[in-house]
């Protein structure tokens, strides 16, 4: 496939399904270490509803905020979301900075894109002291963010891998 990121290494990160309990979650991933956690959640109906035929049926219509790299870039482009899936969605050029790809993140209008994040099943765990904060993305193959760090985060991917 032209554009396709490559396969890596086996990822070393442990796995846990819906038997881990909060308690254990807690214990010994939550300040810690990674986890990829499968299972947890069923967002199937989600996920039927993340294609592209349906997100276009849905949104296509509406404008959405493109940005490079990040929420806090400064280039940000505004454009039919129809226009951004058929004509700007592409892979990641690998010879180009991340911060030279527009892609729809964290720009959503949650008014418009109601119905579609009403249907999205959170994980059941929670960081103690800390509050949720949801951000959807849509992006070509190999694209991302430059590197950065932050506190204890969870990365849903409903498509694609991460």
């Amino acid at each position: 496939l032209a554009g396709a990121v490559p396969e890596e290494e086996r990822c070393t990160v442990e796995r846990a399904d819906a038997s881990l309990t909060y308690p254990q979650f807690l214990q010994r991933f939550a300040f810690s270490r990674p986890v990829i956690l499968r299972g947890i959640t069923d967002n199937s109906a989600f996920r039927a509803l993340c294609t592209r035929e349906q997100l276009l049926a849905a949104f296509g219509a509406l404008r959405v905020r493109l940005s490079t790299a990040n929420t806090y870039s400064y280039r940000k482009v505004d454009v039919p979301f129809q226009e951004y899936v058929e004509h700007l969605l592409k892979p990641q050029d690998p010879a180009r900075l991340g911060s030279d790809t527009l892609y729809f993140f964290g720009d959503n209008n949650f008014t418009e894109w109601g119905s579609l994040f009403q249907r999205y099943v959170p994980p059941p765990f929670r960081i103690p002291g800390t509050s949720p904060a949801y951000s959807f993305g849509i992006a070509g193959s190999g694209s991302g963010v430059p590197f950065h760090w932050h506190g204890p985060g969870f990365s849903e991917v409903i498509f694609g891998r991460k």
